[in-house]
């Protein structure tokens, strides 16, 4: 049971790598089995399809992610201050070296039509994002309605960064959202 603990952790080690810097459809099972050292037998006893190590790949990365955004914001006491905080989040996110875009709208576009997996985990992790902005937005004492307006900010600006490759669009998509705040406590 331990040994595949381990063997499945080093897949989705290798998978992340693979899957977030060079895309889906480019990496085989193969190619895991390199990186990972996982035999291809063994490989396919964890994940039976490739498919399925995709999901299990973004359902990990989707634990840490919002790990790693709580604990940015969780740094403010401010309600307002935390609302902006998600953004400075996303600027120290978009600078990471490797840093190409976000993992689910990346997964959505090479494989949200043809794959109902694929298209629900990003849906899962978009509506979780959503979730924690509405408690941040109704902490604030904010309209409701804002937590979409944010959402859409900081969607804006993860794509805009994958594309462009600089930090930038997050500063930028602060701003609005902290007009967004001001506007709303006016």
């Amino acid at each position: 049971m331990k040994d595949a603990a381990a063997a499945r952790s080093r897949a989705l080690d290798a998978a992340e790598q693979l899957f977030y810097g060079r895309g889906i459809q480019t990496v085989g099972m193969d190619d895991i089995r390199g990186a990972s050292g996982v035999s291809l037998k063994r490989l396919y006893q964890l994940f039976p399809a490739k498919e399925q190590l995709v999901e299990a790949y973004l359902e990990r990365r989707d634990l840490v992610w919002r790990r790693r955004l709580a604990d940015r914001v969780d740094r403010e006491s401010d309600p307002g201050a935390r609302v902006l905080a998600v953004f400075d989040h996303l600027h120290t996110w978009f600078g990471e070296p490797g840093f190409r875009g976000c993992a689910w709208i990346n997964a959505y576009g090479e494989l949200g039509a043809t794959s109902p997996r694929v298209a629900a985990q990003a849906r899962t992790h978009k509506t979780a994002f959503l979730r924690y902005l509405e408690g941040l937005v109704a902490d604030a004492g904010l309209p409701a309605r804002t937590a979409g307006q944010l959402l859409l900010l900081a969607e804006g600006a993860m794509v805009t960064a994958g594309v462009f490759g600089t930090p930038d669009s997050a500063l930028q998509a602060r701003e609005a959202a902290a007009l967004l705040v001001a506007a709303a406590d006016g």
